[in-house]
């Protein structure tokens, strides 16, 4: 049985890929923050069915990193840890450089001080590309960050080149755009327009502030990311590869089609609030995925007007309202041995 461990795994990402690993016969380990509380209800229900091992730790404490990597003896590592929000980490830009950056660092020394045998995923972000030098991006695409969030993923994008080519490290980095679902952070825009568009119809909110309507981003779904992780696990070599959908959509766009959905005017109900945008901004961000198409088979099936609908069918479920059902159909009729429990 293979053994993986999950750095991050009470997140989005990390809680799918436990179901995914598990699904596949895996011992799922897996590294949490302790807290005053917690926050592991993503992975609740994998808790209660003793499916996963887990330990306490954090990506800025290395002695901790030595002792997990001595308890768990993992075949398989997926860093999923970090400082995530991207507007926030020009508040607290040093405590998102030593998760998102010198962690990686932390990990990848402790592997090699300890000579083990092992694979390592990187979470890197398509943040890296920032002000774009072409469109769309692939994987020789110059960088250009434009938040400290970017600027410490892109350190750790090139640490983890370092140590494949300097200690023989099985290290590779998913360029991953942007992917979604219920189960995304309640502070990302696009969870934050489901939630209160569901909100609105149950008549607890009147309206939400936005930042910059115009920002393009490419939305895909989160579990089929996940397994895409996997499978560049699986590749004979590690290398760094994009993935996306290939589509840019605006914040805009993603406001009219989740507000259409539900038949409501969206310009009734959505403010625009200065505080919202980033000091510096991305403006359009595009996979192209062609790479990760013919080396590893991988292609999305959900797209983005499926992506909105999804969400908001959960939303309004986990406000007590019936879903208008649209997402739960397209869910069934594209993943009818759904692997991840239902959301």
């Amino acid at each position: 049985m293979k053994r993986a461990l999950i750095t991050g795994i009470t997140g989005q990402d990390g809680s799918y890929l436990a179901e995914f690993l598990l699904s596949k016969g895996y011992e799922v380990h897996g590294i949490i923050r302790r807290g005053s509380t917690f926050n592991t209800r993503r992975i609740d229900h994998l808790i209660e069915e003793n499916k996963l091992i887990l330990y306490h730790g954090d990506m800025i404490d290395s002695s901790n990193l030595n002792r997990v990597l001595e308890k768990a003896r993992p075949d398989e590592i997926y860093n999923l840890a970090a400082q995530s929000h991207v507007k926030v980490s020009f508040e607290i830009p040093e405590y998102t450089a030593e998760v998102d950056a010198l962690g990686v660092l932390r990990l990848l020394d402790a592997i090699k001080e300890r000579r083990i045998k092992v694979k390592v995923y990187q979470a890197s972000t398509s943040e890296l590309f920032g002000n774009v030098a072409e469109t769309p991006q692939k994987e020789t695409t110059p960088f250009y960050p434009r938040s400290p969030y970017a600027a410490a993923k892109l350190y750790a994008y090139w640490v983890i080149n370092n140590y494949r080519e300097a200690y023989n490290i099985f290290a590779c980095n998913g360029i991953l755009f942007n992917h979604e679902s219920p189960r995304r952070g309640e502070t990302f825009v696009t969870r934050k327009i489901t939630m209160a568009i569901a909100s609105i119809l149950a008549k607890r909110q009147e309206f939400m502030c936005l930042g910059n309507l115009n920002a393009r981003r490419d939305w895909g779904f989160a579990p089929e990311y996940v397994e895409f992780m996997w499978k560049m696990m699986q590749n004979k070599k590690p290398e760094d590869l994009v993935v996306g959908t290939g589509e840019s959509h605006s914040v805009k766009e993603f406001v009219e089609e989740a507000f259409s959905y539900v038949g409501l005017d969206w310009k009734k109900y959505v403010k625009v609030d200065k505080k919202y945008f980033r000091p510096t901004e991305v403006d359009r961000l595009v996979a192209d995925p062609a790479e990760a198409g013919k080396k590893l088979g991988w292609s999305p099936k959900i797209r983005f007007s499926a992506l909105v609908r999804i969400m908001i069918d959960a939303d309004m479920r986990a406000k007590g309202l019936e879903p208008i059902g649209e997402g739960d159909k397209i869910l069934k009729r594209t993943f009818r041995n759904k692997w991840w429990r239902g959301d």
